[in-house]
């Protein structure tokens, strides 16, 4: 091998070493990291594009729920509000029955007994339309579904037993329309200091 050769070869060599270098360059240059970078937005656009799908799909979950409720629970103030009607029919019975001039009349009974037959059609009304009444005489006193006027001293039951209703509670589906106002027992309190 010549001189010559020699260098060519030594041309080519240190020229494929030349051709590596420029790949690693190539790698590093911006034309690379565009790409990089175009990936990176990708995923971020992807990334944001099922955000907002899941929000849309949450969106519309919510809508339809609320939907619902508003044709479901529609009538709760509504129905709230009439609830003042059969307190004041009970109210007037009370009153009538109580009245001693009314109790001479021979005509009370007729009076009490059309005023009974509204009452049952307004509760057949309600019943209809899911709205019923709280029972809660003889039961466990329930802050949910009861709302405490005043204790009563009684040794004969146990503590938080409800004995008294001083105004009808009323449930519409499975929502409190309006808590009981009751009455509710508690334990005689012994006194110590007797002489």
């Amino acid at each position: 091998m010549t001189k010559s050769e020699k260098n060519d070869e030594k041309k080519n060599f240190s020229e494929d070493n030349d051709f590596s270098k420029e790949k690693d360059e190539i790698k590093k240059s911006p034309d690379n990291k565009k790409d990089e970078s175009e990936e990176e937005k990708f995923k971020e656009v992807q990334e944001k594009l099922l955000r907002t799908m899941a929000e849309m799909e949450n969106q519309r979950r919510r809508s339809e729920k609320e939907k619902d409720e508003a044709f479901e629970y529609g009538g709760f103030n509504f129905a709230k509000e009439t609830l003042s009607l059969l307190d004041n029919i009970d109210r007037a019975i009370i009153s009538f029955k109580n009245d001693e001039n009314l109790k001479n009349n021979k005509d009370l009974n007729k009076i009490i007994d059309a005023i009974n037959i509204i009452k049952d059609d307004l509760i057949s009304i309600f019943k209809k339309n899911g709205i019923e009444s709280i029972e809660c005489i003889n039961k466990k006193f329930d802050p949910n579904f009861h709302q405490a006027m005043l204790e009563v001293e009684n040794n004969t039951k146990e503590p938080g037993i409800v004995i008294q209703e001083i105004q009808k509670g009323y449930m519409m589906k499975n929502r409190l329309l309006r808590p009981s106002l009751v009455g509710v027992t508690k334990k005689t309190a012994k006194n110590a200091d007797k002489k």
